[in-house]
């Protein structure tokens, strides 16, 4: 019997640990927030980390050393002293290159438009099938949209799953009345992100980040030079990028997230193709062209 219970034990042990896709570190700031007792705010962070980290996101089992590392950082700017917060969440994510100790950053952006209800020592519930409340919506929109770049990095259009698991919880929350999921709410917003990721019009820049990460970045800890050759090559798909769409965020954030790896990239190339690369790049991303004028030295 207790050789049983052990194995029972065991057992459990390892589904949970399967069951962790993210690494994600949670941290929650409250710097305009005056009061004395701050255990709220260390229980919401223990309870998002543990939302996050304890469920199963992606299809595929993932290993412990697998999982996918990112940063959720809620700075909460106004609470009612009893469950009604307001806040902008900063939600980062990272891919490691093949054979390095280098990470790239696939993820970075800030969500100004965070409102939601929590009361101390709440189980945070969520179900795909419909819109329960906006703490565990806009987590597990963030996951998905997570796991999704990851997998987009790996293999070739490997997130539309979870892109589609995104635009699913933004159809739901449409009857919410939390900003950040409707298309009028703003240019740059939840709604935007999730429908740019699954418009066919960005599916060159998806198709580049497969290329950038797994042709590229992935071969430049074993020959630098190849690495920077495959990413050159493919530089030219930045420039039909459609900029002027309204809703255009998903390209901005990615310029974003990259700019200065691309200038880092491009810093030791040949002559010609640091020339090629400052040309493209600052007509597919004007908004950061300061830093590519960095190539031109």
């Amino acid at each position: 019997m207790k050789k049983l219970s052990l194995y029972l034990i065991l057992f459990c042990c390892s589904v949970a640990v399967r069951a962790q896709d993210l690494n994600a570190r949670v941290q929650i700031l409250t710097p305009k927030i005056q009061t004395t007792n701050k255990r709220i705010f260390q229980t919401l962070e223990t309870a998002m980390r543990e939302f996050l980290n304890g469920r199963k996101w992606a299809q595929d089992p993932i290993k412990l050393e697998e999982r996918i590392t990112c940063n959720f950082i809620l700075n909460v700017t106004a609470w009612d002293g009893n469950s009604n917060f307001s806040g902008e969440l900063q939600v980062q994510s990272q891919r490691p290159i093949y054979n390095s100790s280098y990470t790239t950053t696939l993820l970075s952006t800030n969500d100004k438009d965070f409102d939601f209800t929590y009361t101390e020592g709440q189980t945070i519930d969520y179900t795909d099938q419909n819109f329960q409340n906006n703490l565990s919506a806009v987590m597990a929109y963030y996951a998905y949209i997570i796991v999704g770049l990851d997998y987009d990095s790996f293999s070739k259009f490997g997130g539309s799953p979870y892109f589609t698991q995104a635009l699913n919880i933004v159809t739901n929350a449409q009857s919410a009345s939390f900003k950040g999921w409707k298309a009028f709410d703003s240019n740059t917003n939840r709604y935007w992100l999730a429908e740019n990721l699954n418009n066919k019009i960005y599916t060159n820049l998806r198709a580049f980040i497969y290329d950038y990460h797994r042709t590229g970045l992935d071969a430049m800890a074993e020959n630098s030079a190849q690495g920077r050759k495959v990413i050159s090559g493919i530089l030219p798909s930045l420039v039909g990028l459609d900029r002027q769409r309204i809703g255009a965020m998903w390209p901005t954030l990615f310029f974003s997230a990259k700019s200065d790896e691309l200038v880092n990239i491009f810093n030791f190339a040949e002559v010609a193709d640091k020339g090629q690369a400052l040309n493209i790049l600052t007509i597919a991303d004007p908004a950061n062209g300061l830093k590519y004028q960095k190539l031109s030295y």
